[in-house]
């Protein structure tokens, strides 16, 4: 009594067709799969970054001298 058949499906489908048309649910198809494709681009990124920063001697002898200036506050 309150499982779902196939029927019911087919039924859900034609509504879903006939309120939404087959080009507007064939755009939201595709930015779904553009959302789900840039998701796993990001996560592939993540993964091929390094977790760990270089220490001041691997990473070179390479420093940036700056001049700090006061600043007065009235």
């Amino acid at each position: 009594m309150g499982a779902i058949s196939v029927w019911h499906w087919l039924i859900v489908l034609v509504v879903v067709l006939l309120i939404f048309g087959t080009k507007k649910l064939k755009n939201i198809g595709s930015d779904l799969g553009g959302a789900v494709k840039g998701f796993k681009q990001a996560m592939n990124e993540e993964q091929k970054q390094p977790t760990e920063l270089p220490r001041n001697s691997e990473a070179g002898s390479s420093t940036i001298d700056v001049e700090v200036k006061d600043k007065e506050h009235n």
